[in-house]
């Protein structure tokens, strides 16, 4: 599995359950990073076995929300107020300076490469929704362009506008370490890593952090209707806005927004060790199973129909039938990862369509046409 140790949600304030606003003394799951007191909510898979106790602003750590049918009540609800989202507050020249509050890797070691949930405190001024994106500024001189700072590298945002802390003061992002490896010999090269990955997986609580943004409307969660069904397709970190949109649905409890619909999640990785926020995951499976699917695709563990390896293209294949109902039936969906899971998923539902006797340029075209096709790739 990608951790060790359930998922838990720390959050010392008020729950609501059905309605109800009320105090739990539940069991206390106390954390830390690298002996640093961390923020009184965290929700990443951890594999710390510390059991030291701190607080935030005087506030210790006691509440745990695993209770099924609890939600827990966010702040300040003015941020549910905007009619548009935010755009591009802080721009490359005037970025806002942040700070890091933990960075916690999320694989297990049998998964090919590192990825990390950093958590940023914002202060509360740089607000984003849901399927938003910041842009991070590394530190340093731009090897193309001396004299200048690096260029601008986007990220999208993984938590809900009021952040892993409930508070709407900071976002999480989730990041794969960027290794080059020499093509000739098969030894990393360090001179061509990713910068920015890089900088942000090094990262420890109190370092600064240079941000843009926020960006982006074209994953933005539509929330007009409640009954609407999301259709979420990922391959790696692009999981990220579908953390946000999923703790939205079934974590938080936000006056404004009551989902009652179906948000189905198709997430593509190596192995199990691979998994991002996969307890998160399983949590939502168990409390609002019939609200929530989860489907994943190994593609060093599993095989398809044919024997091949198991790509995301591949579930969607196996579950084309339902896909196009829903789609028929107006649900939105998204794709959000590299830019090379396109053609394969692409040439599938064409394959898909042709076998239903549709013509799928045309589909697409009416999908595009009522805003239900939502792609950001990388």
């Amino acid at each position: 599995m990608a951790s060790s140790s359930m998922f838990q949600a720390v959050y010392c304030g008020q729950f609501s359950n059905e309605g109800a606003t009320r105090r739990s003394g539940l069991m206390v799951h106390d954390l830390s990073f690298w002996g640093k007191a961390y923020i009184h909510v965290l929700d990443v898979s951890l594999k710390s076995k510390s059991k030291k106790s701190f607080s935030l602003n005087g506030n210790r750590v006691c509440m745990s929300v695993q209770q099924a049918g609890t939600k827990v009540l966010v702040s300040p609800l003015e941020l549910e107020n905007a009619k548009e989202p935010p755009l591009n507050i802080y721009r490359p020249k005037e970025p806002y300076t942040a700070t890091i509050v933990a960075v916690e890797k999320l694989v297990g070691p049998k998964a090919p490469g590192e990825t990390c949930h950093i958590v940023i405190d914002h202060g509360g001024n740089m607000p984003y929704w849901e399927g938003q994106s910041y842009g991070v500024i590394p530190p340093g001189e731009n090897p193309k362009k001396p004299g200048s700072a690096h260029a601008v590298r986007l990220y999208s945002i993984a938590s809900t506008r009021y952040g892993d802390a409930f508070d709407g003061k900071t976002a999480s992002l989730c990041v794969r370490r960027a290794i080059y490896y020499d093509p000739l010999t098969g030894n990393p090269d360090p001179s061509k890593n990713g910068v920015c990955s890089n900088f942000l997986c090094n990262s420890r609580p109190g370092d600064k952090i240079q941000l843009t943004g926020p960006s982006g409307k074209v994953m933005l969660l539509p929330e007009e209707d409640p009954n609407a069904n999301h259709i979420m397709i990922a391959t790696g970190t692009g999981v990220a806005p579908y953390r946000g949109y999923l703790r939205r649905m079934f974590m938080e409890s936000v006056p404004s927004f009551r989902f009652n619909g179906l948000a189905w999640l198709f997430l593509g990785v190596a192995n199990t060790d691979s998994l991002l926020y996969d307890d998160e995951f399983k949590k939502y499976l168990r409390d609002y199973p019939d609200n929530f699917r989860y489907d994943i695709a190994l593609s060093r563990q599993q095989k398809n129909k044919s024997g091949g390896k198991m790509y995301v293209q591949d579930k969607i294949e196996e579950y084309s039938d339902e896909i196009f109902k829903l789609l028929d039936e107006g649900a939105h969906i998204y794709f959000c990862g590299l830019k090379g899971m396109m053609p394969g998923i692409q040439e599938t539902l064409k394959r898909v369509a042709e076998a239903r006797g549709e013509n799928w340029d045309q589909k697409l075209s009416q999908l595009k046409k009522k805003k239900q096709w939502h792609v950001e790739v990388y």
